[in-house]
């Protein structure tokens, strides 16, 4: 019999990538994958729980590698909201394109809600936390509840974006994924001009004006 082999977490995980890249397929069980890899199953469960845990991991990963090449970048440290969420965005599926065979194999966008995706749960936690970090401007109604909602719409709202624009990664066939980064332009973009203060600010002042004119008139 073969001698069990000492094994770590990263190489736990690129064995499963590779297991998924080769049978388009999870394993079958926890004990066949680790005595087809040749370590002890009790090694396995030293760093998880499960093959959905590795999954979790393995999206979340893609995000972790995504801020530390931004995190890198002088440039990046001085741009707006808008211009870091895009520099995210482009770094972020650049990250995917390398590994785009895996996540096929794992996504199916024609047969699963990505809304619903258990693999992606950590890469959700990861990904509205660092929305709030780009403290994205939003109407100053000097009420503490309402910036409360506003802030967290926006993270749910920006979520959202990722999934879709994920969604449209996945059934993109252009040389290399041009249309993808088009797309990632233009819904970036339209959505901070849709939660752009100015104008509706401009909204509400006509409206508190109004207001107040017509207390006056009665």
């Amino acid at each position: 019999m073969s001698k069990k082999k000492e094994i770590n977490k990263l190489e736990i995980i690129t064995l499963y990538m590779g297991y998924i890249l080769d049978h388009s397929a999870k394993p079958t069980s926890v004990y066949s994958f680790a005595k087809e890899n040749k370590f002890e199953e009790a090694i396995f469960y030293e760093f998880y729980g499960s093959f959905e845990a590795i999954e979790k991991t393995i999206f979340n990963t893609f995000f972790e590698n995504t801020i530390k090449i931004l995190d890198k970048s002088n440039d990046y440290k001085t741009f707006d909201a808008r211009n870091k969420l895009l520099s995210f965005y482009y770094t972020f599926f650049e990250n995917l394109n390398a590994n785009r065979s895996y996540i096929i194999a794992t996504l199916d966008s024609k047969k699963l809600d990505l809304k619903k995706l258990d693999a992606l749960s950590d890469l959700k936690k990861s990904f509205t936390h660092y929305i709030d970090t780009l403290e994205i401007e939003t109407i100053d109604l000097k009420q503490k509840n309402i910036e409360q909602i506003q802030q967290k719409s926006i993270k749910e709202t920006a979520w959202l974006q990722l999934l879709i624009t994920l969604k449209f990664w996945l059934d993109d066939s252009s040389a290399n994924f041009e249309k993808t980064d088009i797309f990632i332009e233009k819904s970036v973009n339209t959505s901070f001009d849709l939660i752009d203060s100015t104008p509706l600010k401009s909204i509400i002042d006509l409206g508190k004006f109004l207001y107040k004119e017509k207390m006056n008139i009665n």
